[in-house]
């Protein structure tokens, strides 16, 4: 029995000052310990996750309170992501399956998927054939999927155990129709077609940077992250190889995160488009099939 816990404010309080305490880092989708705590507690209580204030002073049992404490223990002292104790991410208003096989989505190629790629995309309704390279959980496939409607989606990852993953998801969407995934080393076991679209979020951290990783992130699987030296090793055969893929409007979207001035310096000679989301201006690039 623990006698200092009983209800959902008491381990509420406990998870934030735990969270306070640690150094931890938040970069999986909220971030501060406070929405973080409310976050694990409703979820794995199976509550509303918005409605934290009916269910305060409610009274967990000693199985629940127990529970509770060794998941609030391992997010603050073995700094597991939170979405790997809840096996979920939500990302864009979508809800993802996930565990240690993936790194935990995050992409801010969802913030444009919405909009369908325009100006650069004329006519979504006209987009037959999408590539989604380094697909991970599958979570930009599936978006893909929703924002073109009359596409066959075609998802590719190197990693099998993060294809397991992904076909979950795209099994839970009801999408297996329309997203085909691929074991691949990008594009060399893919059929021979074109694409209207490729997009892609790859490996693209620096060996620097990979040094200087938050826990957290030394969680997710390295293979999904690290970039090379300078973090552009996947990106460049990414955009090599995307000339003989894409249909003469076809346009490539890629991701490199915090690392713009590697890949100006990269593709000095293309020129490339930076496209705006909430992180600024720097962190995802279009290029048209004319400029490769």
């Amino acid at each position: 029995m623990h006698p200092s816990f009983q209800t959902l404010r008491d381990l509420l309080r406990h998870a934030v000052t735990r969270f306070n305490t640690e150094p931890l880092f938040f970069g999986h989708g909220s971030d501060n310990a406070f929405d973080e705590a409310v976050y694990l507690l409703l979820h794995t209580l199976k509550l509303p996750l918005d409605r934290l204030e009916p269910f305060l002073d409610a009274r967990l049992t000693e199985q629940e309170i127990a529970h509770l404490l060794s998941l609030i223990e391992r997010r603050a002292k073995d700094r597991v992501p939170v979405a790997y104790l809840t096996h979920e991410a939500l990302l864009g208003g979508y809800r993802f399956y996930v565990d240690q096989r993936v790194i935990v989505p995050r992409s801010f190629i969802a913030e444009l998927i919405p909009e369908q790629f325009q100006p650069w995309i004329a006519d979504p309704d006209a987009v037959r054939n999408v590539l989604e390279l380094c697909t991970g959980s599958g979570c930009l496939a599936i978006m893909l999927a929703d924002a073109f409607p009359n596409a066959q989606i075609d998802a590719v990852d190197l990693s099998t155990d993060a294809l397991e993953v992904a076909k979950k998801n795209v099994n839970d969407y009801e999408l297996l129709d329309r997203v085909t995934l691929y074991h691949s080393d990008l594009y060399h076991q893919l059929p021979d077609k074109k694409y209207d679209l490729i997009v892609t979020n790859p490996p693209y951290v620096n060996s620097v940077s990979m040094t200087k990783l938050p826990a957290e992130y030394r969680a997710e699987p390295q293979m999904a992250l690290a970039g090379g030296e300078d973090g552009m090793d996947l990106v460049r055969r990414i955009v090599a190889g995307a000339k003989d893929r894409l249909t003469d409007n076809g346009v490539l979207i890629v991701e490199i995160g915090n690392e713009f001035e590697f890949a100006e310096a990269a593709f000095a000679n293309l020129e490339i488009t930076w496209l705006s989301t909430s992180a600024g201006d720097t962190s995802v690039f279009l290029l048209t099939a004319d400029q490769l």
